[in-house]
């Protein structure tokens, strides 16, 4: 029978429930769809040679029992977390869940952030004004230099925080997560995403500027407003969160504070200083040396090492070095089911094929169905056909570089045969690939902050669906205004 547990008043299915469904309809898929490749061009990216997709003779199904590499449905989790490279998913981004979970594990015990936030959430405008801040901030830091994964990190801090300040951890993840997803679709110079697919579309680097710009006012300020609702309305009576229930971990934990948390004590400066210098440090790595998970994880393991001195030399958690180790291996433990998840997506993936360009697998073939559905749409309807194919598609590739490396060389010349611009075309890319990664189990930065907040994935859609429709639909507004104004 299904382990299913309570979530509010209704029963949802755990997580991994839900991607053990999408394995066995991916395995399934197997035995009756028939994969396909392309041709590639050399570069860097590779791009995708129009024209080029070649179908195999038949179904290759997967096998049951995977043997010697062999990616089966028996072997998928294991063949999926031992994937990828100290870069990304899944072995890279393994390792930098844990060190995040341990470091932050460490630093959550000194109560140093908690006593801080109580201060500044002593009353009720001040708190509410914060979360419109927080908002803002964690928008622009999507838009300007792609900020995603790095949201785990922010989401370990402020989850039992403002749980603890009267909100709910739904708060936390609409605050930064939701805040950096809506900031990474709707940017005007994202380098990770935006500019590559400028690049293949053969557009100006950070053209269209002015209209993107109008975008991401409008989206970031009702996604502003909204949050700033939602948390008045929990912060007034927090029993009736969805998820008030796992919320009480946050509540209950034990913890090296006063119950008087907003007394402050010595060394929570020199806690809050560290934390504020290493996310200084990292902003900075990210956009003036390109770091990415290997070096942030050893930015944030320094600063976990520095706070543990701080702790010891202060005591600020119980048991002195051995509370530091306790608080370290539980942290790690709380992210272990974000990394289980994120192997079993990887896991269906390499199910399907892979997603490789050159390499006969599902995901090729329903790229090239997409296309073609594209092309078949009315010319009003193009752009907009655009925006729902990079939606599916984001399921398989969340990398917004790799999105753009795998579909711009097939939409771009798509949208010169379309009349639609190649501007309006990046447009739907960006807006499709960023806006549904709030959705997909596939995404890292998802299920790391989910995970970060104790939220299952089933509930986390009962609380999204609604803003996604909302956001979808103003997304849908743009790009058919972009297509009827010419945009280029």
């Amino acid at each position: 029978m299904a382990d299913l547990k309570p979530t509010g008043t209704r029963w949802m299915p755990d997580t991994l429930i839900i991607v053990m469904v999408l394995a066995f309809m991916a395995w399934a898929a197997t035995y009756v769809i028939t994969p396909g490749r392309f041709a590639v061009m050399e570069g860097n990216p590779a791009r995708l040679v129009p024209g080029s997709f070649e179908a195999a003779p038949g179904p290759i199904p997967a096998p049951l029992f995977g043997t010697e590499g062999v990616v089966g449905f028996s072997n998928l989790l294991f063949e999926g977390l031992v994937t990828g490279s100290r870069t990304g998913a899944t072995i890279g981004l393994m390792g930098f869940l844990l060190v995040l979970g341990g470091v932050f594990g460490m630093v959550t015990a000194t109560g140093a952030i908690d006593r801080a936030l109580a201060r500044l959430l002593a009353t009720r405008g001040a708190s509410d004004g914060l979360i419109v801040i927080l908002f803002i901030v964690f928008s622009a830091a999507g838009a300007i230099f792609g900020m995603s994964e790095e949201a785990i990190a922010i989401t370990l801090i402020l989850a039992p925080a403002l749980v603890r300040a009267g909100y709910d951890s739904l708060t936390a993840l609409s605050a930064c997560f939701v805040a950096t997803q809506v900031g990474f679709a709707t940017s005007w110079m994202n380098p990770f995403s935006l500019i590559i697919a400028q690049a293949i579309a053969g557009l100006p680097a950070l053209s269209g500027l002015e209209f993107r710009l109008v975008m991401f006012t409008i989206f970031t300020a009702i996604g502003a407003f909204i949050t700033f609702l939602y948390a008045r309305w929990v912060r007034k009576n927090p029993g009736r969160s969805l998820s008030s229930q796992t919320d009480m971990q946050f509540r209950t934990v034990e913890s090296s504070f006063d119950a008087q948390v907003g007394t402050a004590k010595r060394g929570d400066g020199l806690v809050l200083l560290l934390l504020l210098a290493t996310v200084i440090w990292v902003g900075w790595g990210v956009m003036a040396r390109g770091y990415f998970l290997p070096e942030i994880a050893a930015q944030f393991m320094a600063m976990g090492l520095a706070v543990g001195l701080v702790a010891w030399a202060f005591k600020l958690v119980p048991d002195g070095t051995n509370g530091l180790a306790h608080a370290f291996r539980d942290g790690a433990a709380q992210l272990l089911p974000a990394v289980l998840v994120v192997g079993f997506a990887k896991g269906i993936l390499l199910l399907a094929g892979g997603e490789s360009p050159e390499t006969f697998s599902l995901f090729n073939s329903l790229l090239n169905s997409a296309a073609t559905f594209t092309a078949a749409l009315p010319q009003w309807l193009t752009a907009w056909g655009m925006l729902v194919v990079q939606s599916v598609i984001n399921f398989f590739i969340t990398s917004g570089s790799g999105q753009a490396a795998v579909t711009m060389p097939l939409m771009a010349p798509l949208a010169d045969l379309s009349g639609v611009t190649r501007q309006t075309a990046v447009l739907a890319f960006q807006l499709g690939g960023g806006l549904t990664d709030l959705i997909v189990p596939t995404s890292a930065s998802l299920m790391g902050c989910l995970a970060a907040a104790r939220v299952e994935f089933g509930l986390w859609l009962r609380f999204i669906w609604k803003p996604m429709v909302g956001a979808y639909a103003l997304a849908s507004a743009f790009v058919i205004t972009a297509h009827a104004i010419g945009f280029s």
